[in-house]
């Protein structure tokens, strides 16, 4: 199940409504070659969206690049996401120095048109983990050629990557603040449990 993302280039050049996206993008940034990581988008925006451990169903852990999903789920304009606590077992069993060692659920919302799905990464099937490496990849792609043919267009985009940024930064801060009072409530617990067990 691995993305193959030239395959999925090649794809949209066959397809009669979708072959426009990478000839326009290749008349802007070059032909479309090795990975989506040496792509000019990737490069200039998708890069800045550092990745935080989540979970993915067993049957998937080797089949697919978690860190780029992300990346497209956070850079994506169509998307939102939450990172959630697992069951509260599964939770405390995890390790406890670091809260990036940590592994959240990953919820994704999906907004097309008046529709929005929303799901939990770990419940998603392979071929719907396939259909958002397209959604995304293909988004990014529109998103890059009407920065070079519309200055207006192109100021908007930028300033809603800014947004984005910003938004993932503050999520990322609101985690690890969570995180951080928790491990304090257990220390202070401990603490207390050690002092009352000393009387």
């Amino acid at each position: 199940m691995l993305f193959n993302f030239q395959a999925f280039v090649d794809e949209l050049r066959e397809k009669e409504d979708k072959k426009e996206v990478v000839e326009k993008y290749e008349k802007f940034f070059g032909p479309i070659t090795w990975d989506v990581r040496d792509q000019q988008r990737y490069r200039e925006y998708l890069i800045n969206f550092k990745s935080i451990a989540y979970n993915v169903p067993d049957e998937l852990k080797a089949e697919f690049d978690r860190n780029l999903l992300l990346q497209l789920v956070w850079a994506s304009f169509s998307s939102e996401c939450l990172f959630e606590k697992p069951e509260v077992k599964e939770w405390e069993e995890q390790p406890k120095n670091e809260a990036w060692e940590k592994i959240y659920d990953l919820t994704i919302s999906v907004k097309s048109g008046d529709q929005t799905v929303v799901k939990k990464v770990i419940e998603l099937r392979s071929f719907q983990i396939l259909r958002l490496y397209e959604i995304y990849i293909e988004e990014q792609m529109n998103l890059q050629i009407l920065i070079k043919e519309d200055e207006k267009e192109a100021q908007a985009i930028m300033s809603q990557r800014q947004a984005r940024l910003q938004r993932r930064k503050l999520m990322i801060e609101s985690l690890w603040r969570e995180e951080l009072q928790q491990q304090a409530k257990q220390e202070q617990e401990q603490q207390l449990g050690d002092l009352y067990s000393q009387l």
